[in-house]
């Protein structure tokens, strides 16, 4: 029997005050969509189907890359009718995966469960227990324990609002038996909508056997209607993130001031401070010291190197022992050799920079190939860019740059070259030469510095 997914994702969310569609608030860098989008491809589902309706074009075009079928729910009238418009293209032999779109932590093991304990033609719901169960509906079983019945918040008596076994609107059934029960749903309801948890009763009525599934964590199964929510999801998934890097080896100052959004790799005895906010993929090898207020995307860093606070890294490669920071911004297509180090207030793009240099102090480094052991002193820049074209700066093994060195690209510097302070670089340098590009000093002794002329 083949897997098919249907994902809701047709409200308004009005209560998030928001022009944007409620699900593509993000939690964790990624929309909630997206990480019910994830939870399916792992499932290995064999299609997805979203329902959208509120800024369906909005949503459409955030998930453009992913093959997904869509359903159009032009009129909100509840669940039943949202998934009902799914339904024509699903396989009459497939099992359905009811999720939704703004509940994002639903783990794939949970998932696995649910979609595990049920037979071919059994209705299994995920269901979860709750301190307060307010504004959920609330399972009801009979003497035997048995689920006959889910009653919204609304419609529910005094007696059975007292139950704390909650719907999370999670569940998996036949697609043959959905497209039976859904056309029978009835609107008759303080809502005026079809119920999806109708269908128990339907299945009740048929002595077909309920399965249940408890959710591992309230969280999971906690949606966003609220940015208030939206927080809670988000604190409680870095917080989970922290704890997992924390188990693999990691040391977090505060496990309460880390952000990951994206996947975040961590060798032995890894120091990460707070404040550090980890994108896209990132991996730290063992040893690696991660300052405070860093912020890291889509970068690898070696075993043993330290970032120094404050420091900005995007699209590098930073090999072995290489001190970086503070205050230092390393942009894509940085690539950094052994023992590099990088200092404050230094930028670099698209610079390969060898084994053991150093751009210490207030410089930019941009299309540049430096070799080992080059100095590159304070205030250097490389004039990569004419306003249309980007040149290359190459600098060769031992070679000194002077302090507030401007390096006219394209130029070559050869190795054990010196470059004198203060000097303005335009024509290539051979190996060995000392090279002095800067105007004649001169002293005016008869110099008269202004004042300041009174005002009336």
């Amino acid at each position: 029997m083949t897997l098919e997914v249907v994902i809701l994702a047709a409200g308004q969310g009005s209560r998030m005050r928001s022009k944007r569609p409620k699900v593509l608030h993000e939690v964790a860098g990624k929309s909630m969509l997206r990480h019910v989008i994830d939870v399916a491809e792992k499932m290995g589902a064999d299609k997805t189907h979203i329902v959208i309706g509120h800024g369906a074009s909005v949503v459409k075009d955030s998930v453009k890359q992913i093959d997904v079928l869509w359903a159009l729910q032009a009129e909100q009238k509840g669940t039943g009718h949202a998934v009902a418009q799914a339904l024509p293209a699903i396989s009459d032999k497939a099992q359905v995966l009811i999720l939704y779109g703004d509940v994002p932590l639903i783990s794939p093991e949970t998932i696995r469960k649910l979609h595990s304990d049920k037979a071919d033609d059994a209705l299994t719901l995920l269901t979860v227990n709750l301190d307060d169960p307010t504004g959920y509906g609330r399972i009801i079983r009979d003497d035997g324990k048995k689920v006959v019945a889910i009653v919204e918040q609304k419609d529910a008596t005094p007696e059975q609002l007292i139950v704390k076994e909650v719907n999370t609107g999670i569940m998996s059934a036949s697609a043959k038996n959905l497209k039976r029960w859904l056309p029978q749903l009835q609107a008759n309801n303080a809502q005026g909508e079809y119920y999806l948890t109708d269908i128990v009763a339907m299945a009740v009525a048929e002595n077909m056997n309920i399965n249940v599934c408890h959710a591992s964590h309230p969280m999971e199964v906690q949606g966003a209607n609220t940015r208030q929510q939206l927080q809670l999801l988000e604190r409680y998934y870095q917080q989970q993130a922290a704890d997992m890097l924390m188990t693999n080896g990691a040391t977090l100052a505060d496990a309460g001031r880390i952000d990951i959004r994206g996947t975040l790799q961590t060798g032995e005895d890894v120091f990460i401070d707070i404040n550090c906010v980890f994108e896209g993929d990132v991996v730290l090898g063992d040893g690696v010291s991660i300052g405070p207020n860093c912020h890291i995307i889509n970068a690898t860093i070696a075993a043993n190197c330290e970032v120094k606070s404050n420091s900005v890294i995007e699209g590098t490669v930073v090999a072995e022992g290489c001190s970086i920071g503070p205050f230092a911004r390393l942009r894509p297509g940085t690539v950094l050799a052994n023992g590099v180090k990088i200092g404050n207030f230094v930028e670099t793009k698209k610079a390969n920079i060898g084994e053991d240099s150093k751009v210490s102090h207030l410089s930019y480094i941009g299309d540049a190939e430096i070799g080992r052991d080059v100095n590159v002193g304070a205030g250097t820049i490389t004039c990569n860019y004419d306003g249309v074209n980007k040149f290359k700066t190459e600098i060769a093994d031992n070679a000194f740059v002077g302090s507030n060195t401007a390096l006219v690209a394209p130029v070559s510097v050869g190795k054990n070259a010196t470059i004198g302070a203060g000097s303005t670089i335009t024509g290539n340098i051979a190996e060995g030469e000392l090279a002095i590009a800067r105007a004649k000093q001169r002293n005016i002794s008869t110099w008269k510095r202004p004042v300041k002329i009174p005002r009336d």
